[in-house]
């Protein structure tokens, strides 16, 4: 089964390197691909493939899941999200690959940093520019948040479930990325022409308002609280705390 999953990876991304924790069934797949590419050098042009191709695959420590990082601390939060959003719905085969899919493009459309330093800009940098070249996109859909949904529509329950994954994840990544440690150490301020992501419950999937800082109002300490933001949408007024300077910092 895994053979066949990593086919199914390495035919929608073409990737030179794969990054897993020791889990004992990426180890297993390790070794069972291993074997089938001995087997398969014999074969000309296989063996000029594999040559061209040099796919490595690199694993963590051992005990270590840590050291996977950003991509383990997304996955996490995906898991939650995706379990408290189906709950007890039994989902067909189809129906979960959808909503994996989709899911799979919210983690992708997330802002990484601005694009352009042009103050009239507001692209950013996704991780779906290094998918696909561009950010990425989705159908646009009717709010089903609140609607009942017959059983004879399973396409709106898929979406409905989507849509909740949306509002659960997209809620508590702003969330994290607004998080500051009061008190123990200075903040830098923001300044003009800071390209911000805004905290924003009520956008559709795959969406993120983006804006530019137009004015800062300093308080008497001179720390920025409050600034003006430019969105493609108008000007609004916000405190510091409901919005985000791209890139992130850590």
């Amino acid at each position: 089964m895994l053979h066949l999953c990593f086919r199914l990876f390495y035919n929608r991304r073409k990737s030179a390197e794969i990054y897993s924790d020791c889990g004992t069934n990426f180890i297993a797949a390790d070794r069972e691909l291993r074997r089938v590419v001995a087997s398969l050098r014999k074969d000309e042009p296989v063996n000029k493939f594999f040559m061209e191709e040099s796919i490595r695959w690199k694993f963590n420590p051992p005990t270590a899941p840590h050291f996977g990082g950003l991509w383990e601390a997304a996955i996490k939060s995906a898991k939650l999200h995706l379990k408290r959003s189906i709950d007890k719905q039994i989902l067909t085969y189809e129906e979960f690959l959808t909503l994996i899919i989709q899911i799979e493009a919210c983690l992708n459309s997330r802002p990484l940093c601005p694009i352009s330093e042009d103050p009239s800009e507001h692209s950013v940098l996704t991780p779906g520019h290094f998918i696909i070249g561009t950010a990425l996109t989705t159908i646009p859909e009717e709010n089903l948040l609140d609607e009942k949904i017959s059983s004879l529509k399973r396409w709106k329950l898929t979406q409905q479930l989507f849509q909740s994954f949306w509002k659960r994840w997209s809620s508590e990544y702003n969330t994290s990325l607004q998080r500051r440690n009061k008190w123990q150490k200075s903040q830098q301020n923001v300044k003009l022409y800071d390209l911000v992501l805004l905290k924003d419950d009520n956008i559709p999937p795959l969406h993120w308002k983006l804006g530019r800082v137009t004015e800062v109002y300093p308080s008497a300490d001179d720390k920025v609280r409050v600034v003006l933001v430019k969105t493609a949408k108008g000007l609004l007024k916000r405190p510091i705390h409901k919005l985000s300077v791209l890139p992130i910092e850590n």
